[in-house]
Formats: C-alpha cells, structure tokens, sequence
C-alpha cells in the first residue's frame, strides 16, 4: 500500500520501507513538508474522484467581509506582482490595507475554532473544484490545487500545536514560500519547496514572534 501526503505529494511505499504506515508513530511527519501523519491518505482512496454536483443558477451568493476582502486584495497583489504589475499590486495592496483596517478584532477564537475553520475549507474544495471545471477555468482549477495544498498544510500545522503546544515552536524558526504560502518549521528553509517547488531564497522568516 502506497500512502500520499496530501500536501506536498510524498509518497509512503509500504513495500519499499518494509514498515506498514499504521505502524508509525503518531508523531512521524512527512520526511519533505512536516505535514503531520494524519496528512496522508491511501493512494487509491486519493484517486478516487468524488462526483459533485453543482447548480451554478441556484448557488447561494453571499458578500464578503471586510477581512476575507481585505485577503482577495492581498493575494491580488502578489498575482500582480508576480506578472511584473506594479501599479496594479500597489493598488491591491493599498485595498487590503484598507479592508483591514475596518476589519473587527476577533478576540474570542480558539486554536480550536481554527482548525475546524480549516476542516470545513478543505471539505468544501470539491464543490469549489466542480464549479470551476463546469466553466473549464484552468486558472480556477489550479488556484483549487494549491489551496487545497495549502489549507491542509495550515490544518496540520494548527493540529501539531494543538498536541504539542509551545514546545513545537521552541528554538526553531517558521518560514514562509513567497510564491504559494507554504509554512516551514525548521532552522533553515526547505532546498525546494514541498508544495510550488521554488528554491529556498523565495522563502521569507517570519520575525519578531511572541
């Protein structure tokens, strides 16, 4: 049996590491992204395609808040920075900034509402998937692949702090891929990253934590 992880795409080969997955530990991580063991699924049940249905006439239509405006705009910067649009980025950049100032403190979450937060993202991304394909949007579909690879890697993430605590932080530094949003926990950046694939210098340090 071949276990993949759902972030970065590493394969587990039962038969190559001559140890069956269930046998390892609770807290083995993915040997390239960290992603926590619960990360993998079977190699068959990841290929299974779920059909979906979705009527675009009657889809419910809600306004954004401030704060999710406020995110659009961001990612539409670095969209634009990516494409060497810098006019455009300084406008989407000043809209976040702008959103987020109007956008209210939340002060009664837990690390426990996140991660069900991130739950509900990731089992809602076959519905977000099928509308795109329905409209043949490739850009869609492959913003759906890398933010689906990233909310798990957000929801392993929160579920390792809720296990290990602060003691997961301790005396290492949390990196972040400028490209896809990928999170890294170690000394250094990772030689490629796990989810775009880009090399180390597109990473930045987080700095200045509490």
């Amino acid at each position: 049996m071949r276990y993949i992880c759902q972030v970065c795409g590493y394969v587990y080969d039962e038969a190559k590491e001559n140890v069956s997955f269930e046998q390892l530990p609770d807290d083995w991580k993915c040997p390239l992204c960290k992603a926590s063991k619960d990360a993998f699924a079977p190699e068959a049940a990841q290929n299974q395609a779920q059909p979906v249905s979705v009527n675009l006439e009657s889809a419910d239509m809600k306004k954004l808040t401030p704060g999710q405006l406020s995110a659009v705009c961001s990612n539409l910067a670095r969209g634009c920075e990516k494409q060497y649009m810098a006019k455009e980025a300084d406008l989407f950049k000043e809209l976040a900034d702008y959103f987020e100032t109007i956008t209210p403190k939340v002060s009664d979450k837990t690390v426990d509402d996140v991660a069900r937060i991130l739950q509900e993202d990731i089992d809602n991304y076959p519905n977000v998937r099928a509308v795109s394909d329905q409209n043949n949007d490739r850009g869609a579909a492959r913003i759906c692949v890398w933010g689906e690879k990233v909310t798990r890697m957000l929801a392993s993430l929160v579920n390792r702090y809720l296990n290990e605590g602060e003691a997961m932080l301790a005396d290492t530094e949390i990196w972040v891929c400028t490209v896809c949003g990928f999170v890294y926990i170690g000394d250094a950046p990772p030689e490629l990253c796990p989810v775009c694939k880009v090399p180390p210098f597109k990473f930045e340090k987080i700095e200045g934590r509490a």
